[in-house]
């Protein structure tokens, strides 16, 4: 008796799981950024749906596309690790600096470690500096920490051509960041 209860309790719980992802695809089919990502996000972790980092990319990618932050700095993480598409750090940049564009912090940070480090781009100790900066702005504490990091390897006129531009880029709006 008790583990036919325990199969009915399974069974409901795997049924609301399906309902609840029929859902969210009937939006996602819609184009509704927000849904499309969180479908994304349920294949990239198997949350529902068994783990799938190939169709994790193609919500991801169909979100990203619609200007959907997350979305972005998701997929621009995909390349960077190579999961579900061949590693690709030069298309993952693309990826952050479009959300980071949006001011997401995660994704400024990154492209900050992305220049700092040469992945995807050339090495660049003063727009690492810059997008450190941009992500410091807003609370994230591991970008203030990499520039304490940084700042001595970089000259004093790096260091001040780092904070001029952080600052046009932060009063653009990061619109005007290179």
């Amino acid at each position: 008796m008790r583990l036919i209860l325990i199969l009915t309790t399974l069974l409901a719980f795997q049924s609301a799981a399906a309902s609840e992802f029929d859902e969210m695809k009937a939006l996602a089919d819609q184009d509704l950024a927000a849904a499309t990502y969180t479908i994304g996000l349920k294949y990239d972790f198997g949350r529902g749906v068994p783990e799938n980092d190939a169709e994790a990319v193609k919500w991801y990618r169909k979100a990203a596309e619609q200007g959907y932050a997350a979305a972005q700095f998701n997929l621009g993480f995909m390349y960077e690790a190579g999961e579900g598409v061949p590693e690709n750090d030069a298309e993952a940049v693309k990826w952050f600096r479009k959300a980071a564009a949006q001011g997401l912090a995660d994704a400024q940070s990154k492209l900050g470690f992305m220049y700092g480090t040469g992945k995807g781009v050339p090495e660049n100790s003063i727009r690492a500096y810059v997008w450190f900066s941009m992500a410091k702005t807003q609370g994230d504490t591991d970008s203030a920490t990499n520039i304490d990091i940084l700042k001595p390897q970089m000259t004093p006129q790096q260091i001040a051509d780092g904070q001029a531009l952080a600052t046009k880029c932060y009063e653009s709006n990061y619109k005007d960041c290179d």
